[in-house]
């Protein structure tokens, strides 16, 4: 009893298997370290074409082949042939940090502003001309520490085509930490703050746009431009933009080299972070009980202690604005979530007219597909985004005065929210109509069918976009206004700490720390304030969706073209 049953498969069956096992696995692992990767970011639409550039030394306009990936990684060619033959671009960049501008003059202006002439100082060179030369239909990317692109498109239509495709790439780049769920992104995300609040800087801003190695480069690049301009402005040669120019060029070559350490920095780091995460984990289970009364113990003691100033802060700092900036974001997410619902529901209605006009098998294929991709369409789902872009201005001052300057972080944000919603909704509505249409069913019967498909994919919706509008809401509340809070307690409060943090050092584990309860006595109050106000602008008919049950909002993989049967 108790012994191992012998095999049922002999030598040569067993190998045969595991030579099949392996060979799964070989063709497999690839897909799935690619949809890893891939998971990572939401799907940007490869988007290509001729553009000229203004490249070379001296610089001159010269026509290229143009491709956006849809990793958001910007690539240039000398010819088309190039790049479908799969050779190495002229030149690339990452999109994260960027700007897009489409007007000369604009563009112009920045580069008299980014590097000023001294007083006084005159230069006998001539300003390089072609920056001065008119452009029709300019794309120019800008960025504080990288080198400006100057591209240059053939029609305004092309133009407005790659202006959407670029913006589009910058959002994806610089919000991967933001949406990703891995503990250790938020973890990165919370260290960024924890040190920047040691550097005296307690408000929120765009500094976290990017990966970690790019946001670590955005933060040593701040500390180093100071410096950088009192040694490098004097030298540079040129007058003028080209003296700007050529400023942007020297920042790239620095940003480059600090983006490089930082990234081997990480590399370095790894080992580190998996043995800390497994130590942690071997003593964190058996202690985590007792762990979690003790913090429950001091975190009652040091709310009685610091009740009274945070709440007189709370009281005269923050309950006046509060109402204003709750209700500004909910109404830009409300009227984001209604242009995606509306458009959700032509493109479902759509469908459905198809079906009934006894559409050609082809046709109707044709149509699935440009419906899945609506999520990856920049020009339809610009109508939703720009919503979020046209409180850009007012969001801003409403915040500034908490110290809160990420405006571009929360619009991307939004928008990011509503390409997820959009993209849920889409997969479910093709998922439940393969699971409804057959053969089986004449036209008007299967219009019949995606009606209740329709009906329940909106419902979902409303559900889904109730609960993540909430999530979204009460995310960036506490972005805005808990680092304002923190900063006003500095004083007052951060001197009671040390009283119980014998306490916790007794433990011996970095998993609790009494900051890490401080904070999170200041953020459980001003969590009370935020409900009261959200639900306050809820009941006011602000936000009319109901919350659901599910606060994530994964993105679906997109069925294949020849989604419904035939």
């Amino acid at each position: 009893m108790g012994g191992r049953p012998s095999s049922p498969l002999d030598k040569r069956q067993q190998q045969h298997l595991r030579g099949q096992v392996d060979t799964l696995l070989r063709n497999f692992l690839p897909c799935y370290r690619g949809q890893l990767a891939a998971s990572k970011l939401p799907r940007v639409r490869e988007h290509r074409g001729p553009l000229t550039q203004l490249q070379g030394h001296p610089p001159q306009w010269q026509p290229i082949f143009c491709v956006l990936r849809g990793d958001g990684r910007l690539e240039w060619f000398k010819h088309r042939e190039e790049y479908e033959n799969g050779d190495r671009p002229l030149g690339s960049v990452v999109l994260t940090g960027y700007t897009v501008l489409t007007s000369q003059s604009e563009y112009l202006h920045l580069l008299d502003t980014l590097c000023p002439e001294p007083s006084g100082h005159h230069t006998q060179e001539e300003p390089e001309p072609l920056l001065e030369m008119p452009v029709s239909f300019p794309l120019f990317l800008q960025h504080p520490f990288c080198r400006h692109l100057c591209f240059s498109a053939a029609t305004a239509e092309v133009q407005h085509a790659w202006r959407l495709a670029l913006q589009g790439g910058i959002r994806l780049r610089g919000t991967v930490l933001q949406r990703s769920q891995a503990p250790a992104a938020r973890a990165f995300l919370d260290a960024v703050r924890l040190y920047r609040q040691q550097q005296g800087h307690f408000g929120d801003d765009d500094v976290t746009l990017g990966s970690d190695a790019e946001v670590l480069t955005a933060l040593l690049m701040r500390e180093l431009l100071p410096a950088l301009r009192a040694q490098t402005l004097p030298r540079l040669r040129g007058a003028g933009r080209a003296r700007a120019w050529a400023w942007a060029k020297q920042l790239d070559a620095v940003h480059a080299a600090v983006l490089a350490g930082a990234s081997t920095g990480l590399r370095a780091f790894q080992p580190e972070k998996e043995e800390l995460l497994a130590a942690l984990e071997k003593t964190l289970r058996p202690d985590v009980d007792q762990m979690l009364k003790l913090r429950e113990r001091v975190l009652g003691r040091l709310q009685a202690n610091v009740q009274g100033p945070l709440e007189s802060c709370l009281r005269r700092k923050v309950d006046a604005q509060l109402p204003r900036v709750t209700q500004t974001l909910l109404s830009t997410v409300e009227a984001e979530l209604t242009a995606v619902q509306t458009l959700l529901t032509q493109g479902m209605d759509r469908l459905s007219r198809h079906l009934r006009g006894s559409p050609s098998s082809t046709r109707l294929r044709k149509e699935v597909y440009s419906f899945g991709e609506m999520p990856w369409d920049p020009e339809l789902m610009q109508t939703c985004y720009r919503e979020a872009e046209r409180s850009r201005g007012r969001l801003g001052q409403l915040a500034e005065p908490f110290g809160f300057f990420g405006t571009q972080s929360l619009v991307f944000g939004a928008q990011d929210l509503a390409q997820q919603l959009m993209a849920d909704a889409v997969a479910t509505f093709l998922q439940l109509a393969d699971q409804c249409l057959t053969t089986a069913l004449d036209c008007d019967q299967a219009a019949q069918q995606l009606e209740k498909v329709r009906g329940r994919v909106l419902k979902k919706f409303q559900s889904d976009s109730g609960s993540a509008q909430r999530r979204f809401i009460h995310g960036w509340l506490l972005c805005i206004f808990l680092p304002f809070v923190l900063r006003q307690l500095e004083l007052s409060c951060k001197a009671e700490l040390s009283e119980f943090e014998g306490d916790v050092l007794a433990v011996g584990s970095p998993a609790l720390t009494i900051e890490g309860i401080y904070e999170d006595v200041i953020r459980g109050a001003l969590l009370q304030r935020i409900n009261r106000d959200v639900e306050t602008e809820a009941q006011r008919g602000t936000c009319s969706r109901q919350p659901g049950s599910s606060t994530e909002v994964p993105l679906c993989p997109l069925p294949p073209p020849g989604t419904f049967q035939s």
